[in-house]
């Protein structure tokens, strides 16, 4: 054995081995979770059914990732704040308290610290403003839960926000959701993208459930098989176009720019407290029975000022008929001090019989009385706002708190107060030296008698039998 042999097995001997993190995965994971967290792909999606477990392992590796890279921070990302709190922040807690990992919770911003350092984080992405808050920082772990609710920013997030920030640790990033309604979108496209490593399972899997008990009991509950689309996607996890589950009734179809010249409009408000406040420019023209969304804009955690120096800009702007705004409940109080400060008088939205509205503006849809453009955020919601089949019954209808949207209901107020159904078509002008309706009644009344006479006389001469 040389010199530097020795040396090397004398420096070998002093070193500590590292120390296994606190939290064994291996031990709390089933297998499809387990292969899941542990594969060592940068990128990687999980499209299962519902109850699954998808959050619960996705909320432990996000745990244990500054657990072995202590200054490689973890990044929960859900629609919105709300729901990220809703779905993920108890778990972590439990999870944290359980195993005794050490973080510190701060319910106040979502974050869980470590050390006196922030290392994992609960954001929502429901707006612009919300995704630029992400940038800034390298990520180790980052998981986007729910993508299926995602609209089309969610690109814009995964390969302009996220991907550059993974370079300092090297970090993964996992995409986790359910099919939706209609198989088109972002998260779509990424879970069969052959540069992503692909998992999915379902509740079957999960042992701490009893899916198929639940399972037999829907069925006979809503009378289907198990070849319905939405049981094919809450149970099976399987992508089956289901337009029926969708609220509103916006296509391809309905995707066309406003013409240049409207002259009447009407905005509709829905305000926002933990949701961001929205606003709808609708136009016609007297030309067209045709409706268009002209402009929406949707701003989260403004005060009433900012509020109503936007609803002035588009007053001054369009000179609508009617501003149209939800005075339910807050929304009272805010609408009386935009009137105060503004000057502009805010009609309340008729929400008792919003269903039937719903109805109504599904029939301007399917009829092609009424257009979005496909990049607008109410045609993108289109595609996300479901009904909720476990809770509605015969009449009674209730939408699905899965997907929330802004804008919808702020295009509803205003499609009930436009006024392009009073359209009429005008008379075309009758070619020259062509009577006029009652002498061409006459003309044709005189060539029936002469007609019938002509018959007789057949008759008679025995030319008809």
């Amino acid at each position: 054995m040389d010199v530097l042999e020795k040396r090397f097995l004398k420096a070998a001997a002093q070193i500590t081995p590292a120390k296994a993190p606190p939290f064994n995965l291996d031990g709390i994971l089933f297998g499809e979770q387990h292969a899941f967290v542990r594969d060592p792909s940068t990128y990687a999606t999980a499209v299962c059914g519902g109850r699954a477990g998808k959050s619960f392992g996705i909320g432990s590796w996000l745990l244990e990732g500054p657990l072995i890279k202590p200054k490689a921070p973890s990044l929960y990302i859900s629609l919105t704040r709300e729901s990220g709190k809703r779905i993920m922040w108890q778990a972590l807690l439990d999870l944290n308290r359980k195993h005794k990992l050490g973080y510190v919770p701060n319910e106040t911003d979502l974050i869980l610290r470590r050390n006196g350092v922030g290392s994992v984080y609960l954001v929502g992405a429901n707006t612009q403003k919300e995704i630029e808050k992400i940038r800034g920082t390298g990520w180790g772990r980052v998981a986007i839960d729910e993508a299926q609710s995602f609209p089309n920013f969610l690109k814009e997030l995964i390969d302009d926000v996220i991907d550059p920030r993974l370079m300092d640790h090297r970090g993964q990033i996992r995409i986790i959701g359910t099919p939706g309604a209609v198989p088109i979108g972002y998260f779509h496209e990424l879970s069969s993208s052959p540069n992503w490593s692909h998992h999915a399972w379902t509740a079957f899997q999960n042992p701490y459930v009893n899916a198929r008990e639940h399972l037999e009991t829907t069925l006979k509950r809503r009378g289907v098989t198990q070849d319905d689309p939405s049981i094919q996607r809450e149970f099976f996890g399987k992508w089956a176009y289901d337009p029926s589950a969708l609220v509103f009734k916006w296509s391809q179809a309905n995707a066309k720019e406003p013409p240049q010249k409207l002259t009447d409009y009407v905005i509709g408000v829905d305000l926002g407290f933990d949701d961001a406040d929205a606003i709808a420019v609708l136009g016609w023209n007297a030309e067209s029975p045709n409706l268009y969304l002209v402009e929406e804009r949707i701003t989260t955690k403004q005060t009433v000022t900012q509020l109503g120096a936007q609803i002035t800009e588009l007053q001054a702007q369009y000179q609508p008929h009617a501003t149209v705004c939800d005075t339910g409940g807050l929304g009272k109080k805010i609408a009386a001090e935009v009137e105060v400060r503004t000057g502009i008088m805010l009609e309340p939205a008729d929400k008792v019989r919003k269903f039937e509205h719903i109805e109504l503006l599904n029939d301007a849809l399917r009829s092609l009385r009424f257009f979005a453009r496909a990049d607008s955020r109410f045609a993108q919601d289109c595609l996300l706002i479901e009904w909720d089949r476990d809770k509605s019954h015969g009449d009674h209808l209730v939408i699905s708190d899965r997907f929330h949207s802004d804008i919808a209901d702020a295009v509803l107020y205003g499609y009930r107060r436009a006024m392009h159904w009073l359209y009429t078509e005008p008379e075309k002008p009758k070619p020259p030296g062509m009577p006029d309706d009652s002498e061409h009644v006459q003309v044709l009344e005189q060539e029936v008698r002469e007609r019938h006479r002509y018959e007789n006389e057949l008759e008679e001469w025995g030319y008809v039998q």
